[in-house]
C-alpha cells in the first residue's frame, strides 16, 4: 500500500509539472519578462530572407548623396489654384446710390469701371460749363478784356453779380465759371466769342463731339434748363478725361478759391477739395430740372478715376462712394492682373525648367 501510494503521489506531481512547462515555452510579447534565447538557437531561412529584405528596404530611405544635385519641378499639368477676390456687388452698391445715372472711368485708358444708365439722357446744369471754358480758354487771351451786356449781368444765381456795359478779364471770368459757377460770367463769355448764346451754344455741342461725347446737344452756355439740352454720365466723363489733359484747365480745377484782378474772392464749389482724399479737380452743378450732377477727377496710388453723377439728390455722399467704390475695384483688377502675370511667368519658366536635364555634375543640358 505504501509502495502504491508513493507511486500514485509521483503521477500526480508528473502531470502537475507539464502544463506549466508548456506554458513557460510559449510565452510571447505580452509576457511580462523577455524571452532569452539561447546562443545555440537557430535562425530560420526564412527568417534569414525576411531580415535581408528588412535592410533593403531601411536602405531605400537613407538620404541622397550631396553630390547628386536634385532640381525640383512642378509637373506642367498642376493646376495653380486660382485666386477668389472678395468682389463688391455692383447691383447691392447700385442701391446705396441716389443718383439715377453715375459712371467710374479709368482715367489713363477710359475703361468703364462701373456704371449704371450710364447712357440716359438728362439736363446736365452746371456740370456743361467744362464745355465754355474750354472753349474760351482756346479763343481768348487771359487778359483779354469782356464786355458785359444787360442781358448777361441779369443772369440769375448763380453768379458773380457783374455789371452791365462793363468790360472784364477773360482770365477773372473763366475762373468765375469754373470756380463760383457763374451763370453772368458764361454768358458774357459767350456772346463775345459767338456773337449771341444760341450761337455759342452751337459751338460747345461741337466741341463735345470732337471730345467724343456724341450724345450732348447744349443749349446754354451756363447749362440753364433748356429744351432740347442734353448730356449723359458717359459723356460728362469723357469730356472732363480730356478736359483735364489740358494743363491750364487742370491748373484751375485744383483752385480751392483765388482772387480777380480787381479784389473779390472766387470759391470752388466743389467741396470734394477738401473733404474727398484724392480730389484732382471736378464741377458741380443744380438746376430743379436736373437736380444735382458732378463730373470730377481723382488720384490715389497711382491710380486715376474719373466718375460723373445725373440726377442725385445726394450729391456728396454718391461722390464720396463712387470714389472709394472706383479704387477698390482698380485694386481688384490690379490684383487680378498681377496674379495673372504671374502664373504666366511661372508657366513659362516650368516650360523651360522642364526641358533641362540635371547631370551628376550640375551641368544642365537641352533634351534630345
Amino acid at each position: 500500500m505504501r509502495k502504491s501510494a508513493a507511486l500514485l503521489i509521483s503521477l500526480l506531481l508528473l502531470a502537475l509539472s507539464c502544463p506549466l512547462a508548456g506554458q513557460s515555452a510559449d510565452r510571447g510579447p505580452s509576457a511580462s519578462g523577455p524571452t532569452i534565447l539561447k546562443t545555440d538557437h537557430k535562425i530560420s531561412p526564412e527568417a534569414d530572407l525576411l531580415a535581408e529584405v528588412r535592410q533593403q528596404i531601411i536602405a531605400s530611405y537613407q538620404p541622397r548623396p550631396s553630390s547628386d544635385p536634385v532640381l525640383l519641378i512642378r509637373a506642367p499639368d498642376t493646376k495653380r489654384r486660382p485666386v477668389f477676390l472678395a468682389k463688391i456687388s455692383d447691383s447691392s452698391f447700385r442701391n446705396k446710390l441716389s443718383a439715377r445715372s453715375a459712371i467710374i472711368l479709368d482715367a489713363k485708358t477710359g475703361q468703364e469701371i462701373y456704371s449704371h444708365n450710364p447712357d440716359r439722357p438728362g439736363q446736365p446744369a452746371s456740370t456743361i460749363k467744362v464745355l465754355t471754358s474750354l472753349i474760351a480758354m482756346d479763343y481768348l487771351k487771359n487778359n483779354a478784356l469782356v464786355p458785359v451786356s444787360n442781358r448777361a449781368a441779369s443772369m440769375p444765381r448763380s453768379k458773380i453779380y457783374l455789371r452791365k456795359d462793363k468790360s472784364y478779364y477773360a482770365n477773372d471770368l473763366i475762373n468765375a465759371v469754373l470756380l463760383a459757377s457763374a451763370n453772368d460770367a458764361s454768358v458774357a463769355l459767350a456772346e463775345n466769342i459767338a456773337g449771341s448764346e444760341s450761337g455759342f451754344a452751337k459751338l460747345m455741342t461741337r466741341k463735345a463731339e470732337e471730345l467724343g461725347a456724341n450724345k450732348t446737344i447744349c443749349k446754354t452756355a451756363s447749362g440753364l434748363t433748356a429744351k432740347g439740352q442734353q448730356t449723359t454720365a458717359r459723356d460728362l466723363a469723357t469730356i472732363f478725361g480730356k478736359a483735364m489733359k489740358h494743363q491750364e484747365f487742370a491748373n484751375r480745377m485744383k483752385l480751392i478759391k483765388t482772387k480777380t484782378s480787381y479784389g473779390k474772392t472766387l470759391r470752388s464749389h466743389n467741396k470734394a477739395l477738401w473733404q474727398i482724399s484724392g480730389t484732382q479737380g471736378g464741377k458741380t452743378g443744380y438746376t430743379w430740372a436736373a437736380k444735382q450732377t458732378y463730373v470730377g477727377k481723382f488720384s490715389r496710388n497711382g491710380e486715376e478715376i474719373i466718375i460723373a453723377l445725373l440726377g442725385s439728390r445726394n450729391m456728396w455722399n454718391d461722390i464720396a462712394r463712387l470714389v472709394d467704390y472706383g479704387f477698390s475695384k482698380k485694386y481688384e483688377l490690379r490684383v487680378a492682373d498681377r496674379d495673372g502675370n504671374k502664373t504666366n511667368s511661372q508657366q513659362e519658366s516650368s516650360s523651360l525648367e522642364s526641358a533641362l536635364v540635371v547631370l551628376t555634375d550640375s551641368k544642365k543640358t537641352e533634351k534630345l
